[in-house]
C-alpha cells in the first residue's frame, strides 16, 4: 500500500538545499514514507495532496510573515501546528513566559511609533519577529547614537523592536540548545555566542561558533520542558522544539528562546536523532 506523501516545508531559496530536511527526507523513506522537499512559496505545489506537511526551514518567514501564516492556513494538515506558528513567529511569546513565572531574559518590547528609552548597557536589539540573529546587534557605553539608528531602522520598516540586557556569559559560557522530538526530550548542544559586536552594522547574522554536544543540568532540562508545555496545545502536540537557555547573572539558566517554528535541530550531534525525528512523522501519519 502506497504511503501517503508527507511535505518537508522549505522556501525556495532552499528547495533540495537545506541539509537537515534533506536527512529527514532520507529517513522517512527508509521507514517507507514517501515525502518530498516542499516550499511554501511555490505557487505549482498543490498543498491538498499531502496528507501532512511538516514545517521546517521556511526561513524567509519574517520578511513575509502574514503570507506564511496565511498559507499555514491553508494546508490539510500541518506540524507544528498553525496556533503554535501563530504564537511563536513573534517574539512577544517571551512575555507570556514570563507571565506564566518562567526567568525569560527580562525584555521590553517596541512598536513602530515607540519612542527609545535607553537601558543600560550593555543591551541586545532585535526585532520581534526574525530569525537566525538577522537585523540584530548587542550595544555597549558610547554606542547610544547607532543603538537609536538601529531601532529607528527596524520601526521605519513598520516592525516592532525587543530590547533586552546582553547577558556577559552568552560570549564566555554561551547557549545551551535543548531539543524536543514528539514531545520528549532528544539531545543538547552548547554553542558559543552569534551576536554582531558593539556597533556593528545589523545587517546579518554572525554564525554560531564551537557547537558542541551537552548534557543539561537537571535545571536546565526541567526549565526547558516548562517551556514547552506552556507551547498552545502543550508539548504532546509537537513535533520538535528547541529551547534556548542562557546563564543569568546569578548563574542560573534563564529562557532566551523558545524554537518550535523553523529551528536548528542539530540532529547530527545526537546518534539516532533523525531516526528519532523520522518516526515521529511516521507516527503523526498512523504510519508503523
Amino acid at each position: 500500500m502506497r504511503k501517503k506523501p508527507v511535505a518537508i516545508v522549505t522556501c525556495v531559496r532552499y528547495a533540495a538545499a537545506a541539509k537537515e530536511d534533506l536527512a529527514l527526507i532520507g529517513a522517512l523513506r527508509r521507514l517507507g514514507v514517501e515525502a518530498d522537499h516542499a516550499a511554501w512559496d511555490d505557487p505549482e505545489i498543490d498543498w491538498l495532496s499531502f496528507a501532512l506537511a511538516v514545517v521546517r526551514s521556511p526561513w524567509d518567514y519574517p520578511q513575509r510573515l502574514d503570507d506564511f501564516l496565511g498559507w499555514a492556513r491553508r494546508p490539510r494538515r500541518v506540524l507544528n501546528p498553525l496556533p503554535v506558528l501563530e504564537w511563536n513567529t513573534d517574539k512577544r511569546y517571551l512575555a507570556d513566559l514570563a507571565t506564566a513565572g518562567l526567568p525569560v531574559v527580562p525584555t521590553r518590547f517596541l512598536g513602530p511609533g515607540d519612542d527609545l528609552e535607553m537601558p543600560r548597557p550593555p543591551f541586545v536589539v532585535k526585532p520581534a519577529v526574525s530569525n537566525g540573529a538577522i537585523d540584530t546587534a548587542w550595544y555597549r557605553a558610547g554606542d547610544e547614537d547607532a543603538a537609536r539608528a538601529h531601532v529607528r531602522r527596524l520601526q521605519s520598516s513598520g516592525r516592532s523592536v525587543l530590547i533586552q540586557p546582553y547577558l556577559e556569559g552568552v560570549e564566555t559560557e554561551g547557549e545551551a540548545a535543548l531539543v524536543f522530538i514528539g514531545g520528549n526530550y532528544s539531545h543538547s548542544i552548547r554553542r558559543a555566542g552569534s551576536l554582531k559586536r558593539p556597533g556593528a552594522t545589523p545587517e546579518g547574522a554572525v554564525p554560531p561558533r564551537d557547537v558542541r554536544p551537552h548534557e543539561p543540568t537537571p535545571t536546565e532540562r526541567a526549565l526547558a520542558e516548562r517551556v514547552m508545555a506552556c507551547a498552545p496545545g502543550g508539548a504532546a502536540g509537537l513535533l520538535f522544539g528547541r529551547v534556548d537557555l542562557v546563564s543569568g547573572p546569578d548563574g542560573t539558566p534563564m529562557v532566551l528562546e523558545a524554537e518550535l517554528t523553523e529551528p536548528a535541530l542539530f540532529l547530527d550531534f545526537s546518534e539516532g536523532a533523525v531516526e528519532r525525528l523520522a518516526g515521529a512523522v511516521a507516527a503523526a501519519l498512523g504510519v508503523g
